[in-house]
């Protein structure tokens, strides 16, 4: 069951009001009077008034990792490719490679996806440009899919599976997918309406040393691969010392980051798709018969957390991620993590999210209904990292 936030820490931190400024402005000093602290960043406009909308998404975890294997189902042969946990865009380019091999080693040439999300999206596209002609089958389509409610940042290792499952042949498989994934998101850099682009992201914590995230007691672990299997794609973190940013006597810890602008980097994946001549039908399975009904016999499964009632594949956990979504501020180009919340500043609006203590926040939970209170929470924690403006007497 989700963890209920402490009403008690919510209450006290409703009161934290953001400095709200003219852009460009720049932050008081927190270090001595007439001091300026070394890291400028403008306050960001964080403040419950300016919520605009908030989603609730379903993360489909498999504790084994991804599911990847090619099975007869009646008359069709389907490729899986589902069950990334919260590294779905992250992985998608590389997990596309993978299920096109599998699809292409059929003979086949003309192949049916299933789906029109992260995965959904990528698998068709790279099909297209191994010569395959491609008709993607989906209830729904972008911006409604539930890929459009992630928070968009490049999380390869995100709950990608439990940690006694990540054997050397899962590791190796995982950092293929990771660095394919890695050099395409490249391709997509100062292409218009910035799709993806690089952000610094500062973890502040109110002790010194990195912060780390609980383990939850009893609970096994899950896999983290990113430090140990594409050291090179990690960037090397700085340090900020109380009285050198704006945070107040706060530790800094600032990190280089991908970040994906979903709402035009999924407009243009379906412009690519539909340019090279991608057909979209509107469907919906309810069970594997129903794979008989289209003309392709062979068909890649990108599903999602959906393949769990389409295929009773009770191996699928779900796991809950709410997202708030704030008004967009142009000059916000830097994300935060603080506590138990992070925020993300896409394009489409400030992001902000309840991450939890530990990595089974929202673990085994399949709700969809949004918590008011988990988002006045996540707002009015980022909100206190930025002092009231003084006011004369």
């Amino acid at each position: 069951m989700r963890r209920l936030i402490d009403r008690r820490h919510f209450l006290k931190g409703a009161g934290a009001v953001v400095a709200l400024g003219a852009a460009g402005c720049r932050m008081p000093a927190a270090g001595p009077v007439g001091s300026r602290p070394a890291l400028q960043l403008p306050p960001l406009r964080v403040s419950i008034d300016r919520i605009t909308r908030v989603t609730v998404c379903t993360r489909p975890f498999r504790a084994a990792g991804p599911r990847t294997d090619v099975e007869r189902i009646g008359t069709r042969t389907v490729v899986h490719n589902y069950g990334h946990g919260g590294s779905g865009w992250s992985l998608s380019w590389g997990a596309a490679h993978v299920a096109t091999a599998s699809a292409l080693g059929t003979g086949e040439r003309q192949i049916g996806v299933i789906g029109c999300g992260a995965m959904g999206l990528t698998t068709a596209i790279v099909l297209q440009r191994a010569g395959a002609r491609v008709t993607i089958y989906a209830k729904e389509l972008p911006p409604d899919v539930r890929s459009s409610w992630a928070t968009g940042l490049y999380t390869p290792d995100s709950r990608i599976a439990m940690e006694e499952h990540a054997t050397p042949a899962f590791k190796q498989q995982w950092a293929e997918m990771a660095r394919r994934s890695y050099e395409t998101f490249q391709t997509f850099l100062g292409v218009a309406g910035t799709p993806v682009e690089y952000i610094d992201q500062y973890a502040v914590s109110d002790e010194p040393g990195p912060r780390r995230r609980g383990e939850a007691e009893g609970k096994p672990r899950f896999a983290e691969l990113q430090r140990e299997m594409t050291p090179d794609l990690v960037m090397t973190p700085v340090d900020h010392e109380p009285g050198s940013h704006p945070f107040g006597q706060r530790y800094v810890r600032r990190n280089s980051q991908l970040m994906f602008n979903l709402a035009s980097y999924q407009r243009l994946l379906m412009q690519d798709f539909e340019s090279a001549g991608g057909a979209i039908e509107i469907a919906e399975f309810r069970s594997p018969a129903d794979f008989a009904r289209v003309r392709e016999k062979t068909l890649v499964n990108c599903t999602g957390y959906g393949a769990r009632a389409l295929l009773a594949d009770n191996s699928l956990v779900p796991v809950r991620g709410q997202i708030t979504r704030l008004v967009a501020q142009s000059d916000a180009t830097y994300g935060l993590r603080y506590q138990d919340t992070s925020f993300v500043p896409r394009r489409d609006g400030l992001l902000l999210q309840v991450t939890g203590e530990n990595d089974y926040y929202g673990y085994d939970d399949d709700t969809t209904v949004v918590d008011r209170a988990e988002a006045e929470h996540a707002v009015t924690t980022i909100a206190s990292l930025f002092p009231a403006p003084a006011t004369s007497a």
